[in-house]
């Protein structure tokens, strides 16, 4: 009879005995491996001390439990009791046959995108009656349990993890991890462009190309559109004087053994440095233009605005002088009757306008008609 167990794993092996006839059984114990002179208790071996223990049975079964299994124990294990005459001691053999064993994950050599692989949970001897449980990333795969094969569907790069698996009931001691890589064609490539921003003539240009792919690609090609050949190769593409004459709409492809794709086109245009030089002094020449508008209206309104005082006295006595002659030259085409006491007349002679005075007036007065 053969057992197999896993490594760390604790087994019970029991062996059923018959107590022989007016004999008196004074030890039953497990050996391992016996042979003739080298019956040994294993007990009273250094390698199982702490690890073994009996438990007998009234049903005459005796049961070894064995923990921390190793390597090292595979052998036969023997049932062996003495009485209490020597030659009527009695060894169970053959016993059982204990073998150890470890998991380990067997992946396909190769994985390509949308394959169909099978994993397999592989022992160096069959684990009777057990169930197996499936891991991605230290994370149980609940869905895929059961059986010691993993199928997995049309893979694709999310499927790409460390696999292991364990025993149901033993989930403490898993496998070691096992990486599948699935291989995939360059995807997901784009360009960029150093430096960014503005080019002038005669700066430095390099465009970087840069892809999702397994395994990495290793040729890159570069094409300006509407021209049938490549312009270079590489995963970067300099120029090194940028003129007019490279302008246009650059794209790359990106190539592994799995396949290629292409990138989206970026657009490289030249912007001379002797324009934007003269558009920084047409907006400063603007600039300055306009302070000296402000200025001269400021000092046009501070003119108007501000009268000197010998100016001010011509304006003032030129509207006295027009006051003074004003009315004088009204009140001079009045008749002399109709002038008041108040007004005086020429060489100071006048008037009184409350009495009527004959036409031979005193000398005071004078004859306007004169």
């Amino acid at each position: 009879m053969m057992k197999c167990v896993l490594k760390g794993s604790t087994t019970r092996l029991s062996g059923i005995y018959k107590h022989p006839d007016r004999l008196t059984v004074t030890e039953i114990y497990w050996t391992v491996n016996p042979s003739p002179g080298k019956v040994i208790n294993l007990l009273n071996l250094p390698d199982y001390r702490d690890r073994v223990q009996y438990f007998p049975n009234k049903d005459r079964t005796f049961v070894l439990t064995l923990s921390n299994v190793r390597h090292e124990d595979e052998g036969m294990y023997c049932l062996r009791i003495v009485t209490n005459v020597e030659k009527q001691n009695h060894l169970g053999f053959p016993g059982i046959e204990l073998r150890v064993t470890e998991l380990r994950v067997e992946i396909p050599e190769e994985v390509v995108e949308k394959d169909s692989p099978v994993l397999f949970c592989n022992t160096t001897c069959i684990l009777s009656g057990t169930d197996f449980i499936w891991y991605r990333n230290g994370k149980r795969l609940s869905e895929r349990s059961g059986t010691n094969q993993l199928l997995l569907q049309s893979v694709s790069s999310d499927d790409t993890g460390n696999y292991s698996c364990a025993a149901k009931d033993q989930e403490h001691l898993p496998s070691p991890a096992v990486t599948l890589s699935v291989r995939y064609p360059p995807k997901s490539v784009s360009v960029s462009i150093s430096p960014s921003g503005e080019i002038v003539s005669g700066d430095s240009v390099t465009l970087n190309c840069s892809s999702d792919s397994n395994p990495p690609a290793l040729n890159f090609s570069w094409f300006k559109e509407n021209e049938t050949s490549a312009v270079g190769s590489g995963q970067s593409f300099s120029i090194s004087s940028f003129s007019s004459s490279f302008s246009g709409r650059f794209y790359c492809e990106a190539q592994n053994k799995y396949g290629s794709q292409r990138s989206a086109s970026v657009s490289l245009s030249v912007s001379f440095a002797g324009g934007r030089t003269a558009g920084l002094y047409a907006a400063a020449g603007i600039g300055a233009a306009l302070i000296c508008i402000c200025i001269i209206v400021v000092v046009i309104k501070i003119i108007r605005n501000r009268v000197t005082p010998s100016e001010e006295q011509k304006h003032r006595g030129s509207q006295q002088h027009q006051t003074v002659e004003s009315p004088e030259d009204t009140y001079m085409t009045l008749d002399p009757k109709s002038r008041c006491s108040e007004y005086d007349t020429l060489d100071n002679m006048k008037r009184s306008c409350d009495t009527d005075e004959p036409e031979d007036q005193d000398s005071t007065y004078y004859n306007m008609d004169k």
